[in-house]
């Protein structure tokens, strides 16, 4: 049943993500305006070649417990920053995962970049979701600590991005330190980035369950995400918006014509945390923010990660 619902969930993605046009307006003059591109989808991306990562190591014992490692080509003696990618895919199994930040992490590793590609397990996967899914982030961006010297990466200068429900990972991997003490989810010393950017991230899991559009399964992936069968407060240890992290190193970015994750979920979340000015809405839908082509990765997004990094001044907004 769980690969029979990954399948679908997978065919709502495409359809959404395959749509062609939008839908016009009656008056001609708005017409004009009206952005009619066509939006890419997962099998878009994944239809295109993918270059390779130069390692792949383990932060765990399970096959799924690793981490991709990008570096640049250039030798160089100053260490490298690094930015963390998480990829995105409703949290299932039965969807793509690590290698659709492939095309991201190769953008990267040409800009000068060191990059940490995780996997992690999900939901269908044995011991994915609550507390796996969790613990895995957690340890699989901890484990920058066992390498980085070794590889010459720059632990002042690592930024954590994350694509859907990467993106509420990503996010969640920054605010550990704001867990409830009781929680099952704190461990470990938090490794803390110099910013995170959450893009089209399902930040607010409890806004997502009750408004969002059933490209991800609909309420029933939460509830299995959070675990609704354990009772208590849900979200006090796994919603972003419970967490509210906080500060100019919090990028929120949405797509103006995203199916999956609507701009309406961005602007809630930042509003809800205090955040109004760290939120971003750019053009294309749920999949252009991660194809490296795109205005919305090239000159909206890339800046801030140039930013956080410190090789490059603030962006204007």
């Amino acid at each position: 049943m769980i690969r029979a619902a990954g399948l679908a969930l997978a065919a709502s993605l495409c359809l959404l993500g395959c749509a062609t046009t939008a839908e016009r307006p009656a008056d001609a003059a708005a017409a004009v305006a009206v952005d009619t591109t066509p939006l890419l989808s997962f099998r878009d991306l994944l239809g295109r070649p993918r270059q390779k990562a130069d390692e792949r190591i383990a932060y765990g014992a399970d096959p799924l417990q690793f981490g991709e490692l990008w570096l640049p080509r250039a030798a160089t003696d100053k260490p490298l920053p690094v930015v963390v990618l998480i990829h995105g895919g409703c949290w299932q199994a039965d969807l793509p995962g690590r290698e659709l930040m492939d095309y991201l992490a190769a953008d990267l590793r040409d800009r000068g970049y060191a990059v940490w590609n995780l996997e992690y397990r999900r939901i269908g996967h044995a011991g994915g979701g609550y507390p796996g899914s969790f613990h895995d982030v957690a340890r699989g961006v901890d484990h920058l600590r066992a390498f980085s010297r070794e590889r010459n990466l720059d632990p002042k200068h690592v930024v954590f991005i994350g694509h859907s429900a990467g993106g509420h990972l990503a996010g969640w991997a920054a605010a550990r330190s704001r867990l409830p003490v009781a929680s099952l989810l704190r461990f470990g010393i938090p490794l803390r980035p110099a910013g995170v950017i959450s893009l089209a991230g399902i930040n607010d899991l409890e806004d997502y369950r009750a408004n969002g559009p059933d490209a991800c399964g609909g309420p029933g992936t939460i509830d299995s995400l959070v675990d609704a069968a354990r009772g208590g407060d849900l979200y006090a240890d796994t919603s972003l918006a419970r967490l509210r992290p906080t500060g100019s190193n919090l990028l929120i970015v949405s797509g103006a014509r995203d199916p999956i994750v609507p701009p309406a979920f961005g602007a809630r979340y930042a509003a809800a945390i205090g955040q109004q000015r760290q939120a971003l809405v750019t053009p294309g839908g749920h999949f252009e923010l991660i194809a490296p082509e795109s205005v919305a990765w090239r000159e909206r997004i890339m800046p801030h990660v140039d930013w956080y990094a410190g090789r490059g001044p603030r962006p204007k907004r």
